[in-house]
């Protein structure tokens, strides 16, 4: 079954598929960020506001969201939390 995770402003994700969830202030996640933005792996959730979290998908995809990444992983911890009570 699918866990999908709201990134902010009605964006979603597949928690399943998340390798990383980081914040994007260092040099090599701004590297990264620029790589996949040139390359045409990068898709833009922050719906104009700053990038506080960078979140790296299985397949290689980098999604930039304006919230921080301690809410981005407490909303999937929270999911995995409900599972055994609401999905099975």
């Amino acid at each position: 079954m699918r866990t999908i995770i709201n990134i902010g402003y009605g964006n979603m994700v597949n928690a399943d598929k998340v390798i990383s969830i980081i914040k994007p202030d260092a040099a090599p996640v701004k590297r990264l960020i620029q790589q996949a933005k040139d390359s045409g792996n990068a898709l833009d959730a922050t719906c104009g506001r700053k990038t506080k979290s960078v979140i790296v998908i299985e397949n290689g995809l980098v999604v930039l969201s304006a919230l921080l990444p301690e809410t981005i992983a407490l909303r999937i911890n929270n999911n995995d939390s409900m599972k055994g009570e609401y999905y099975e």
